[in-house]
């Protein structure tokens, strides 16, 4: 697996393209607690997220477990360790990261070329040692040591998944019942539920150093049932090893937890045993690791395309819409100062009749003693007089109440519209044979609606014909606007539930403006054509 096509696969459609604000650039791997993606600190250090699976983030004794592991794991600094660096043990679903390590694990570098020199099992069991070291200075026990979680460096193996096992005073099992581990690597304590402490970890040792140095698990392969029997009840058969690893495998598989070698005696016996060399060689070890392999490129956050929060019918601003708002702006400062000049000379020219309309009426004063019957047309050119200032002012009054009474209230609440509010629609239920749709009414008996449930052979999803869905992978309480902004670039209109849980968001754009967001409440997708899967779910729509 060291093959970069092999060791980053590209995300598929129900991978998140963003968890908990790290962008996922590549998948991994995945296990039974979850999936595992490449992503990168804003600095551009890589990392390896790790996205709980939903029917454990479904269980809160898993979440509270998990919670108390993350902080015991937070303490953890050793030089062979995969340092956690962060995790949201409340996230929907919850996820940690730890630095990424640029090697194979030792499953796929003994799948690739074999067992390993004596040196390389050496210096690999001193470091792995060294990590237990911390891991159980911590309060940690690892509970699933393997191959696989041991990975192989330029400089030493790192130890990983310690952030993910129960914390070292909680004895039960897992929430499923079983017992935490892998079968082929467990204590015999751990395979009979019985105490687990930090010998058990000393034991998965004991058997990583045997399959690193044989190719194959030291009590072989076949039925978990099988080979748990035979750790619980046979000694182990170890001579098929080195002879130069034999005492060291066997003080790390005794019976008794009480008397195996402690991390401590095993990194000083293997020490004695290297002397003055300190490890396999550059060449050996490159030669375990294989071909080196390149890490992908952090991906870019998304250009933004707006700067002010969008309303319902705009879009994104490319460069030709920002020439043509700068030409438009241009044009309404024209308009502008254009009207300004005509308002200025309306207000000269009315100041210029005013005096003129002054200077007749004062004529026509000085010749009502000249006219016989200018006392009517002096009364009618006092009223004429009047009645035209009284127009004019009536009307300046009457504009002046226009522009500075009610209606200018009225029009300036009117330009500054109440943001919608959402409606609730509380648990509704989405199934194979309703679906929900967007506008009134929302809940349908038909296939018709905007929001159908689709179950094919292996898994469940929910799709549209009309409207945009996209799920949100940040922490709890959306809004209309985080929901906008998550649907302003969303291009698809099905989502796969297999990531989804209790309390997952998921925002949908009808083509009217209006977007709903569905908050999960139960999701049964675990028989996906047996007629009994559905999802409920409350949703909230803001009308556009």
């Amino acid at each position: 697996m060291n093959h970069p096509a092999e060791v980053f696969k590209p995300l598929q459609a129900d991978d998140p393209p963003l968890v908990g604000g790290y962008r996922l650039a590549a998948r991994l791997g995945a296990g039974g607690m979850g999936r595992v993606y490449l992503s990168h600190t804003r600095g551009g250090r890589a990392v390896a997220i790790k996205v709980v699976r939903p029917e454990l983030a479904d269980n809160p004794e898993f979440r509270r477990r998990f919670r108390r592991e993350v902080e015991a794991a937070r303490r953890v600094r050793g030089a062979y360790t995969a340092e956690l660096i962060d995790a949201d043990a409340d996230g929907v679903p919850p996820w940690l990261a730890t630095l990424y390590v640029p090697g194979p694990s030792l499953a796929d570098a003994v799948a690739r070329r074999g067992p390993l020199p004596v040196s390389a099992v050496l210096w690999l069991v001193a470091g792995v040692a060294e990590a237990l070291q911390a891991i159980h200075g911590a309060g940690i026990v690892h509970r699933d040591l393997k191959p696989s979680n041991v990975l192989l460096a330029a400089d030493g193996p790192r130890v990983i998944d310690f952030g993910i096992s129960l914390a070292s005073d909680i004895t039960s099992h897992t929430v499923t019942g079983s017992a935490v581990g892998t079968p082929q690597f467990m204590a015999p304590e751990q395979a009979s539920g019985g105490e687990v402490t930090a010998a058990t970890d000393v034991f998965a040792l004991g058997q990583t150093a045997a399959f690193a140095a044989l190719g194959e698990p030291l009590y072989g392969d076949g039925p978990s049932v099988s080979v748990l029997y035979r750790i619980v009840h046979s000694e182990p058969d170890l001579s098929l090893l080195p002879a130069q690893l034999r005492p060291l495998i066997a003080r790390c598989l005794v019976a008794d937890p009480a008397r195996r070698a402690t991390p401590a005696e095993i990194v000083h016996w293997c020490r004695q045993r290297l002397g003055q060399d300190p490890g396999p060689g550059p060449e050996i070890w490159r030669e375990v690791m294989g071909p080196e392999v390149r890490i992908p490129a952090p991906v870019p956050d998304p250009t933004p395309v707006f700067t002010t929060p969008l309303v319902a019918g705009t879009r994104p601003q490319g460069p030709d819409d920002r020439r043509v708002r700068r030409r438009r702006t241009t044009l309404i400062t024209a308009a502008a100062m254009t009207a300004g000049a005509l308002v200025l000379g309306g207000v000269t020219w009315t100041v210029l009749e005013a005096r003129d309309g002054s200077r007749d009426r004062k004529a026509a004063g000085s010749s009502t003693a000249e006219a016989g019957a200018s006392g009517r047309s002096d009364g009618s050119s006092s009223r004429s007089g009047s009645g035209a200032e009284s127009g004019r002012s009536g009307s300046g009054g009457s504009e002046s109440g226009a522009d500075g009474g009610k209606p200018e209230g009225k029009g300036s609440s009117s330009n500054t519209p109440e943001p919608p509010r959402g409606i609730p629609y509380p648990l509704q239920w989405l199934d194979e044979k309703n679906s929900l749709g967007i506008k009134e009414p929302v809940r349908r008996k038909d296939r018709k609606g905007d929001i159908r449930f689709v179950c094919d052979d292996t898994n469940c999803s929910i799709e549209s014909d009309t409207s945009f869905i996209t799920m949100l992978y940040s922490k709890p309480g959306a809004t209309q606007e985080s929901c906008r902004i998550a649907l302003s670039g969303a291009d698809s209109r099905r989502l796969p539930l297999a990531a989804v849980a209790a309390g997952s968001e998921i925002c949908v754009k009808h083509p009217s403006g209006d977007i709903a967001l569905l908050v999960v409440q139960v999701k049964s997708t675990a028989l996906p054509k047996s007629g009994i899967s559905f999802l409920t779910a409350d949703m909230t729509v803001w009308r556009a």
